[in-house]
């Protein structure tokens, strides 16, 4: 069959909808009909050469009393479904009532097999037909896609004169007719569409990406196609079809097995739908889906390892009710997302909640082949905050240190915008495997394709443009050549990682005993009890020595005296009361003594260990952290000379009694595709910006003769 052919069927079952259905739904609702009854029609016709068998078998195995029919009922039907109704849809084409047929339907509906079930169950396509008996337009349906015009089974329609009216639809051309309608529809529903629908173009791209780079390795065998996020199933069937291809034309045989999962009820009814339509009834039983079938919270495949894996995964999306669902971020135990890494036993991938994205990409990641000599091989597209979102020692940074530090991440591929259906946000497709080649490891490939693709004619909502074969072809190449040119830059792994530094600064106080002071000490009484409070006024008095200090009449002996008589509670401790009330921050007044050291401690003026005291009585001290001083520092894991080199160049000349903690340095990675690839405008020059400006003096010159002229009218 022709893909004009496709295309009329195509074309007819788009105009049931507008025939049929314009009176009864919105034109945004057609689906919710075209699309279960397009399954149903197509189903039915492929059963209907064996449908006496299945019946004489279903009473056979009735009589038997056997229990499990499931497997014997399959046999009979020649196929992964079956349906044990009395009926054909051919069959309720003529009713005298409405009534009648809307029984009838609901009979035959019944009649099918579990798998064809979950389908209906999905699409919730049953709570449709009262709306459709009601407005009669039930048997029309059934009228139109039963009618001698047009043949969605797998056997051609004959002429009387025995020539052929229809060629028999096979489950490719069916498949493509059914993605065909998808596609529409998804196209006129685009607000929506990009949640679940990822567009031809760049699924194969992804799954050239995927293939390529390993085609000539390709053995004869079977493999395993992933999705955990599969939506329509559109990944998947691509992929398998360029895996297919890609092996045929080496002279290899090879078979597929499909795996996904899909938490959108009437996606995941699409796709297994389509699964079912393209005769693949094994791939089909191994999609999971449903609310209930969280990718996150409710991994369906916990103990399978897959050779290739593609997804497009929610962005932007919480996942806060998963994270509850597991425990949340402390009692999180799944070992796909807390992990051993880096010497720690319990490395957390976990992410912010707000957004769960880099999580799809963690669940591939722990689903790799790790005995096979291709190992896995994945595509997964991200918007922008995964390069960079999340600080050092958090979900995000953890995820990208765990990919890089595992030489697993081969390159990423920065996308056009616009190419998605409801959004122009920037895109990128990350390509990782852990079989990496030679020349690649320790490598990371960036490629800047947004220059890259073909304007469409008309727009498909924010959906301006598409990547055409020859950009395809034009990226495919950027990566396998893996050289650096204007769009290709590639990097040391270590090039994206860094140490975020805490750097401190020591707290300065100086003691304040002005009148004012004093008597806001004296109001602090109210507030601290009469011990706290005497000790306060001790450690005052020996700091200060003998001595008037007090700059009214007020003794040392009057304050003791003033604190026996307020009694109250204590919420402060000695040297907070002090701080807060005798002293304030003074850059000239000498540090505050955090910790005295033993003798024998080493000072270290750039970890904080500093010597103080004369020589005779000299001790390594630590000096209490100013918070309002500290600060920060980003210091790229390529730094000649490290952390401790980079302090002394870029820090203590402007602040020398600065020092950091060891202990707290944490390892981050981003990717900034903006610093490796921006190019900035050139500026104009002189002339061109004084003839901007001579041409503006004209132009106002002229407006306001003309508004002079005007006034003097």
């Amino acid at each position: 069959m022709t893909n004009g052919d496709l295309g009329w069927i195509t074309n007819y079952i788009w105009g049931i909808a507008d025939d049929v259905l314009r009176d009864v739904y919105v034109r945004g609702k057609y689906r919710d009909v075209i699309l279960p009854m397009t399954v149903l029609r197509r189903l039915d016709a492929v059963l209907e050469p064996t449908k006496q068998d299945v019946l004489d078998m279903k009473a056979w195995i009735d009589k038997q009393e056997i229990v499990e029919q499931k497997g014997t009922l399959r046999d009979a039907a020649d196929q992964a479904f079956y349906n044990i109704s009395k009926f054909t849809m051919r069959d309720l084409r003529a009713r005298a009532s409405q009534q009648q047929l809307r029984a009838d339907f609901e009979d035959y509906l019944d009649g099918f097999s579990p798998n064809v079930q979950d389908i209906l169950e999905n699409f919730e396509f049953r709570n449709q037909i009262p709306r459709l008996s009601k407005a009669d337009a039930l048997g029309t349906l059934i009228e139109k896609l039963t009618s001698p015009e047009i043949n969605l089974g797998p056997e051609p329609v004959m002429n009387t004169d025995g020539t052929v009216r229809h060629p028999g639809l096979d489950n490719h051309g069916m498949g493509t007719v059914f993605e065909e309608l998808i596609r529409r529809f998804n196209e006129e529903n685009n607000e929506e569409a990009g949640e679940h629908f990822t567009p031809r173009d760049a699924v194969q791209l992804m799954a050239k990406l995927v293939f390529l780079p390993i085609a000539d390795e390709i053995d004869d065998g079977t493999y395993l196609l992933y999705d955990g996020a599969c939506g329509t199933g559109g990944m998947l069937t691509v992929g398998e079809d360029v895996l297919r291809q890609l092996a045929e034309e080496r002279g290899k045989q090879v078979s597929t097995h499909l795996f996904g999962q899909e938490i959108n009820a009437e996606t995941y009814a699409i796709c297994k739908a389509d699964l079912l339509l393209k005769g693949e009834g094994e791939a089909a039983d191994n999609i999971v889906g449903g609310p209930e079938h969280s990718t996150l919270s409710n991994d369906a495949f916990p103990t399978r390892e897959f050779d290739f894996m593609l997804s497009n995964p929610p962005y932007g999306k919480s996942w806060k009710t998963d994270l509850q669902r597991m425990g949340g971020k402390k009692d999180m135990r799944d070992p796909r997302f807390v992990i051993e890494h880096a010497d720690d036993p319990e490395y957390s991938l976990v992410t912010r909640s707000s957004d769960g994205q880099m999580l799809f990409l963690a669940n591939k990641l722990s689903k790799m082949k790790q005995g096979t000599r291709l190992g896995s091989r994945i595509a997964e597209i991200h918007n922008g905050s995964s390069l960079f979102t999340g600080s050092a020692g958090q979900g995000e940074s953890n995820i990208r240190r765990w990919i890089i530090e595992n030489d697993w991440l081969e390159a990423i591929v920065a996308l056009p915008l616009n190419m998605f259906y409801n959004t122009g946000i920037a895109t990128y497709v990350w390509v990782l495997t852990n079989r990496k080649p030679e020349h690649r490891k320790g490598k990371v490939q960036l490629i800047d394709a947004t220059k890259w693709f073909r304007p469409l004619r008309k727009n498909l909502g924010k959906k301006n443009c598409e990547l055409g074969p020859e950009d395809i072809e034009r990226i495919c190449q950027t990566f396998l050549d893996f050289e650096e040119t204007e769009e290709s830059k590639i990097f040391d792994n270590e090039a994206f990682g860094y140490w975020k530094v805490t750097v401190e600064r020591p707290l300065r106080l100086a003691v304040d005993l002005s009148a004012k002071r004093c008597e806001e000490f004296f109001e602090a009484c109210h507030d601290a009890n009469e011990e706290a409070l005497a000790n306060a006024v001790d450690r005052v008095s020996d700091a200060l020595g003998p001595g008037p200090h007090l700059d009214f009449n007020v003794s040392l002996e009057a304050v003791r005296l003033e604190l026996s008589k307020r009694r109250v509670k204590l919420i402060a401790k000695r040297k907070k009361l002090l701080q807060a009330e005798l002293t304030e921050r003074d850059e000239r007044a000498e540090p505050v003594v955090k910790k005295v050291h033993g003798r024998g401690t080493v000072a270290d003026r750039i970890r904080g260990l500093y010597e103080a005291g004369a020589d005779s009585g000299s001790r390594v001290v630590e000096y209490e952290p100013d918070s309002e001083l500290r600060d920060t520092e980003q210091i790229p894991l390529q730094e000649v000379g490290g952390i401790e080199e980079f302090l002394r160049r870029e820090v203590l000349p402007y602040a020398e009694d600065a020092w950091y903690v060891p202990k707290s340095v944490k390892i981050g990675y981003e990717i900034s595709f903006n610093r490796y690839f921006y190019k900035p405008e050139p500026m104009r020059t002189l002339e061109e910006i004084r003839t901007d400006i001579l041409a503006e003096e004209r132009e106002t010159a002229g407006l306001l003769h003309e508004i002079m002229g005007l006034s003097q009218r």
